[in-house]
């Protein structure tokens, strides 16, 4: 049966796109995976582990918790396969986070030094379309590599293929 929850649907498809990409970058080799391009955090292993870096502060952030180093800046290589084992464990406890509280409550964030304070809803926001903004600039790297067909990405397609049981 479709699912009909806005709040649901964001964060299924989310994690489902996000995993998309990363299943096919699991086909490329290294040297693709970490080819520099001229948008986003530069390559497909910046930019998808930029995705999950964001994610796990944006929880950090709405658990309360002190933001630890950034996934995307702590020096480390990952591969497709590793940040897929991250993925399911960020958006699991992402979407708890986002459950957990009301999404009207006020959130505070320290970065460089300032504080500054979002509802949850805007952080659940915020870190739903910043997914989709960076998984563009992937499937742009994807198809500058020469991948076809491109993975789905879209709620349509997620929905088309959640109803399928695929």
């Amino acid at each position: 049966m479709p699912k009909s929850d806005v709040q649901e649907i964001l964060l299924a498809h989310d994690r489902w796109a996000t995993e998309q990409i990363l299943d096919v970058c699991k086909k490329l080799n290294n040297e693709q995976f970490h080819q520099s391009f001229q948008m986003g955090p530069g390559s497909l292993h910046n930019t998808t582990t930029h995705i999950l870096g964001a994610m796990r502060t944006w929880t950090q952030t709405l658990a309360g918790q002190e933001v630890t180093v950034r996934l995307d800046l702590d020096g480390r290589q990952r591969s497709p396969t590793e940040l897929l084992a991250l993925l399911k464990t960020f958006t699991d406890e992402f979407a708890a986070q986002v459950q957990r509280r009301p999404l009207d409550e006020i959130v505070s964030r320290v970065r460089e030094g300032k504080t500054y304070e979002y509802t949850r809803g805007a952080v659940f926001a915020h870190v739903i379309t910043h997914g989709m903004h960076h998984r563009a600039q992937c499937l742009n790297m994807l198809r500058q590599l020469g991948v076809n067909p491109l993975p789905p990405s879209g709620v349509a397609e997620w929905t088309r293929t959640v109803d399928a049981g695929k």
